[in-house]
């Protein structure tokens, strides 16, 4: 399994906003992806920090995620929620089998 995570900063006051639209609009997209294992928002301690934290099947189920498809889902995100935000980290981590 993979698990892809990343830090989004948000502008104060607009977590919620962003956690709405981002499972509105994110979420749902990934969920038709085959491999798609579930996801997570983890929220700082501060109002502008978010944490999404994405489980994958494999690497190969989340890179091979056509492009069209991820274009189409970040431009309906964007028409949603213009600024405001940005991912500021990003990272993959695969987990050990035991």
């Amino acid at each position: 399994m993979i698990i892809e995570w990343q830090r989004v900063r948000v502008r104060p006051g607009l977590r919620e906003r962003f956690i709405e639209k981002d499972a509105e609009i994110w979420t749902t997209g990934l969920a038709r992806v085959t491999g798609f294992l579930g996801k997570e928002v983890w929220l700082g301690e501060e109002d502008t920090e978010v944490i999404l934290v994405v489980r994958w099947e494999s690497r190969e189920h989340w890179k091979g995620i056509p492009r069209k498809r991820l274009d189409a889902i970040e431009e309906r995100f964007r028409r949603e929620l213009p600024e405001g935000h940005e991912i500021v980290e990003t990272r993959a981590y695969e987990v050990a089998r035991s």
